[in-house]
């Protein structure tokens, strides 16, 4: 573990005060910063290095919801051309911010209205990859589709179904983008997908399980560092898992963790939306692809 983390490194609070945390992003602009969702409060948040918060985008969702569903945006990336991407629960759809306002990307899978996207990430050829999962979903028959897929949406704008889970969530490529990681909420489980060379994946096989492990949270957001390990949001903290399956230790804040994002201008630290705050801890190693 002294590879991956100083013996000395502690778990920094940096805000507190909100809903339900998730889909932090590192957006290398400026001095840098950190966007990610309130899902609850219907809102994306901005935190700056010098501690300042922000709302970056509210509201996400438009409609009349009952307070305290998870109605707003979700996962959030940054798209080859710099701009931000999110995945909307109650809108059921993916969303750009750019130059000209804010745009749909993806809302419908065949006809179909997408269940409630998840979380996502660009491979390097430009496509999208994403889950959609019902978890946030309006209402119960809000459901047009008969899966809960990972897609790839390729850059000329087609959308395929590569897989159907009972729960896709969190999703990362490893380093050399051969293999593609999806956290399973709903069994408990990280899936691992072998990548070809024209985007399509494996047979998935189940690269850890966690559904034997008694403590709060489940597998959910996750990402991948530059020597192939994943840091997972799990039960009980951020499980880091060695590239052959190992868990190699838990980092546990004093709330547990939906989802993590390396960040700063060496991507060795590991910012973690663990329900109402924020945290942040120091690695020996970056985030894959910095």
């Amino acid at each position: 573990m002294d590879e991956l983390m100083p013996a000395d490194a502690v778990i920094e609070k940096l805000a507190d005060g909100f809903g339900f945390l998730e889909g932090p992003v590192w957006v290398a602009e400026g001095n840098g910063f950190l966007l990610f969702s309130d899902i609850p409060a219907n809102k994306i948040v901005k935190w700056t290095p010098d501690g300042e918060v922000s709302d970056f985008l509210s509201p996400v969702y438009e409609g009349e919801y009952e307070e305290g569903r998870l109605v707003g945006s979700n996962g959030i990336t940054v798209d080859p051309d710099g701009h931000i991407v999110f995945t909307e629960h109650f809108n059921g759809r993916i969303s750009r911010i750019g130059a000209d306002g804010r745009s749909v990307v993806v809302d419908n899978y065949q006809g179909g209205r997408l269940n409630s996207p998840n979380d996502l990430q660009y491979r390097s050829d430009g496509s999208l990859y994403f889950t959609d999962p019902p978890y946030g979903l309006p209402q119960p028959e809000a459901k047009e589709l008969d899966v809960n897929g990972v897609y790839r949406l390729t850059s000329d704008g087609t959308l395929t179904l590569l897989v159907d889970q009972p729960g896709p969530n969190g999703i990362a490529f490893s380093p050399d983008e051969s293999r593609l990681y999806v956290a399973d909420s709903t069994r408990g489980v990280w899936v691992v997908y072998d990548v070809a060379e024209d985007g399509t994946l494996g047979e998935g096989t189940d690269f850890l399980d966690s559904s034997g492990v008694q403590a709060e949270g489940a597998a959910d957001g996750l990402k991948v560092d530059e020597l192939g390990n994943l840091w997972a949001t799990g039960p009980g903290g951020v499980w880091i898992i060695s590239p052959d399956g190992r868990h190699l230790g838990t980092i546990q804040p004093t709330e547990v963790p939906a989802n993590v994002a390396f960040g700063d201008a060496d991507g060795r630290t590991l910012y973690m939306t663990a329900r109402s705050g924020l945290y942040r801890i120091r690695l020996n190693v970056a985030g894959a692809g910095w």
